[in-house]
Order: C-alpha cells, then structure tokens, then sequence
C-alpha cells in the first residue's frame, strides 16, 4: 500500500493534534484526552504499514525542502522503522493511562481550584504530550546531525512543563534540574555536531562515514558519547535520574525510559555505523562504565523503600546493559543491544506506570506499607511481574532474548580477557534485578493484608483504560520475544552492513 507523506504524516498528524487541543481546548473539555488516542493509533497504523514495506525490503525515503536553505529528510529503514513503532505503540498505550492519571492528580494538586482552571491544566496536559512521539519519531527518522538535536532538546519543554505542573515532591526544583540536565546533554551534542560541519560542511548522517580514519573523530565521537551518555545517566552522570524519573507524574514515566533510553539508537546511528573502526578506542571504556553504572544502579534500586523511586533508580542500570552491547561493537552485540533497548521500554512502561497505579489507588509510596495488595488488585500485580520478568530476563521474554543475544556477540567475538571479564560480570548481575523487582513484588502484592488497606473500599483494580494498554505491551514483549526474527531481520539489515 502506498501512501503519500508517510513518514511526514506520523509526526505532523501529533503536531495538528496538538494545535487541535491548544485552539480549542474552552470548547472540548474533557474530550481532549481522546484526540492524542486517535492521533497516535492513526499513525501507530501508518508505521505498521510502513514496517512491512520496509521488511520487504524497501527503505523509505522522504526529503522536503523550504527555501534555499532548509532541507528536512526522513528515512525509514530496518533500524529506525522497529525503533519508531515500538515507541510509537508506547505513547499511545500511556496516552489511555493518561485519561485517569492526569484527572487524579488535578485532584490531588489543584482540589481548592475552580473548574475552568483544572481544566486548563487538563488540556495543557495532553497538547504537551504530543511532544514526545512528535520528537521521538523526529529522532527515529532524522537524516541531519542539527534536527536530530532539536528533537533531542525539544523534550525538555514538555518534561519541564510536565514536571511542574503534575509532578509531586518539589516538582519545580526537579523540573529546573530536568531542564538543566537536559540542556547540558543537548549542548555535548550540538558541539560534536558543529565539529562535524567543520571537517565536511555538512551536517547530512549519510556523509558521516567520510570522517572515518580522521583524527578529529575521536573528538567527535567524545562529545556525542558525553551528552548521549548525560541522558543514559550512565554513571557519574546519572544524579538527576533518581529524582526526576521518580517524582514526574506517572503517566510519563514510561516516556522518560524512552528519552533516556533513545541515546542507544542515536550512539548507532550517528556513531557506531559511519565511524565502527574510529570507536574501538571506546570499546573498553564504555563497556567498563556500563558495567558500573548497571551494578551501581541495581544497588541504589535495593535501598529503596519509595515504590516510585525504586522503579527510577532502577531504569540506571537497565539502559547500561544495551550499552555493554554497544561497547562490544559486535555485529551481534549491537543488534542485541538495539533490541534489548526495545525490551526495557516496554518493560519499564508496564513496571513503572503500575507502580503509579499503586500510588493512584492506595495514596501511599512506602512498600513498607504495603503488602497483601494481590487480593483487592490482582491485575496490578499481574502487571507488576510481567514487568520484573522481562526487565530480568525472563526465557521466553524480550529481555531474555535481548540479552542473550547481545551477550552472545561479545563471546563469540574473541573478547579481550577484560572484555570477558565484563560480560561475565553483565550477565550475574541479572539475579540482582530480578532481586529488586521480585522483591519488591513481594513487599507490596504478597503477605497478609494490613488492616487499613483492608478496610479501605476505594483499593482495587484501576479503570480499565489504564491497565489493558499495559497487558497489551505486556503480550507485546512476550510475542517479540518468542520471535524475534521479524525485528532482528530489520536490524540485521542496517547494522549486519557492518
């Protein structure tokens, strides 16, 4: 099937969305919550469409030029096609979960407020969410050092914005944190990407591979690996995820992985394709630091007793098992590393937006408050495993799929003794996530049920809208990760030219 502007489509469909909601958000109302649901299934179907265009083999192309100056390309290819969708699926199940979460928490912030203000919160809220599959998309499809960066820093609006006016302890000091946090990771990456026009006076990721053999593409590679490793939170930069992944509202959550997560598939794209023999010099380093920041990640995670918190420190040492893939610089380890980055996603949107749902029903973030909750709420604990068996690993999930492959280019690679040192060290650190999530599950599904949840008529399972988005990503992870072929022949595509 041939339809004209399909990638323009699925980011300016959200665009017009959004204008749709901030023109006439006096006269929808409450009906606002519904436009980005329609937006993103439309064009969730345009990339279903455009996948089995490009798995046939075809890659997708689209420029479109303004003036003399400004050209504007897209590509859709066997990397950036899965990428996209998955995300893209994501933001539309969190778009359903939002409906309720974002009418609790004007609740909870805004009780002593008229209607016309809660209001205005409420459709504030949904036109600043289509931001984020408006610039994940931009990322995914992007053919120019500079749009991708825009993309990169037009997030910070929606999560400064986000934050403030939904987010819960000292939601303005955590969004000027997020938005400085994320400028700076931003301004790493505008440096590199003027470095590149220096050299080749172009910013065009096609002619990338030109720097090769250059010395000043250890620079450039440097100063993208700083700022894409600043939104990673890979250890020492990781002092602003704790705070901001945890304290914005829950609705989001699951896109915060998703910014955080994104920088994997930026650092192939614009990195480790054009320049794979320049960034062997990396190799080690980054593997080290990923391997640092996955330990130091799982043991921050088990200190927590904030439900919330313990599913954003946890997000510190999931990304940096893509980045051990990537380290490897493998064929196999980047495919599995790219693919293990869409199984945390998945996985993080179903365990942190259930940890919000815990919070929505039972108003308390303490596990050790908790317990027995498996009896008044057996969705949301049935929820609350999916997430802990794919993010651990699980066989016959995406997570153990993910990993397993990633794991198995670095062995099969003739590693470095370090390296086989590293990737031995990757893979036993596995029983500590599923430590921190069965735990955890333990703490607050199982055991007798305290007296004043028993009591308490108002704890039970969520509407509907907010828990059968997260099974559906749920059944998404488990069908991935029993066939992986369709997703690992795409990638293989792109990155197998390696």
């Amino acid at each position: 099937m041939m339809i004209p502007y399909i990638l323009l489509q699925t980011m300016l469909v959200p665009v017009i969305a959004a204008l749709v909601i901030l023109l006439t958000r006096r006269k929808i109302g409450r009906r606002a919550g519904w436009i980005p649901i329609m937006a993103l299934l439309y064009t969730t179907a345009l990339l279903f469409i455009a996948g089995i265009r490009v798995y046939q083999g075809t890659v997708i192309r689209e420029e479109y030029v303004w003036g003399p100056y400004v050209t504007f390309g897209l590509l859709a290819d066997g990397l950036s096609l899965p990428v996209a969708l998955i995300i893209n699926i994501i933001c539309t199940a969190l778009s359903f979960y939002s409906l309720h979460y974002v009418e609790h928490r004007l609740e909870v912030i805004y009780e002593d407020e008229d209607e016309k203000t809660r209001l205005a919160y409420y459709t504030t809220y949904f036109w600043l969410y289509l931001l984020f599959p408006i610039s994940f998309l931009g990322i995914c499809f992007a053919t120019n050092l500079i749009i991708i960066y825009l993309f990169i820093e037009l997030l910070v609006i929606p999560l400064y914005f986000i934050m403030s006016y939904f987010g819960y302890v000292e939601r303005f000091r955590v969004a000027v944190m997020c938005f400085l946090w994320g400028i700076v990771g931003g301004t790493f990456v505008l440096f590199g990407s003027v470095l590149v026009y220096s050299q080749m006076g172009t910013f065009e990721i096609s002619e990338l591979h030109a720097l090769a053999g250059n010395p000043m593409a250890f620079w450039i590679a440097l100063l993208i690996f700083l700022g894409l490793f600043t939104k990673m939170a890979v250890f020492p930069l990781h002092v602003w995820m704790p705070s901001v992944h945890a304290e914005h509202p829950t609705c989001i959550a699951g896109l915060l992985a998703v910014y955080a997560n994104i920088a994997a598939y930026v650092i192939v794209r614009v990195l480790i394709l054009p320049l794979h023999n320049d960034l062997k010099v990396f190799g080690i380093p980054i593997m080290i630091m990923a391997l640092i920041t996955i330990v130091y990640g799982a043991l921050l995670t088990l200190a927590q007793d904030d439900v919330k918190r313990l599913c954003a420190c946890s997000t510190i040492g999931q990304i940096s098992y893509s980045l051990i893939g990537l380290g490897a610089l493998t064929i196999w380890s980047i495919e599995g590393g790219v693919y293990y980055f869409l199984s945390h996603i998945l996985g993080k949107a179903i365990l942190f937006s259930t940890a919000g749902i815990i919070v929505y029903v039972t108003g308390i973030r303490n596990m050790s408050k908790m317990g027995g909750l498996i009896h008044k709420m057996p969705i949301s604990a049935t929820l609350w495993i999916a997430g802990a068996v794919i993010l651990t690993g699980v066989p016959l999930t995406s997570g153990f799929t993910g990993k397993w492959i990633l794991f198995t280019g670095i062995f099969s690679a003739n590693p470095t003794s370090i390296g086989l040192v590293i990737a031995s060290l990757g893979i036993l650190s596995t029983i500590l996530t599923g430590a921190y999530t069965f735990w955890a599950a333990h703490r607050i599904f199982f055991g007798p049920l305290k007296p004043e949840l028993a009591n308490n008529a108002k704890i039970r399972d969520p509407p509907l809208t907010m828990s059968i988005p997260l099974l559906i990503l749920a059944v998404i992870s488990f069908i991935i990760g029993l066939y992986p072929e369709p997703i690992m022949d795409l990638l293989h595509s792109v990155i197998g030219l390696l």
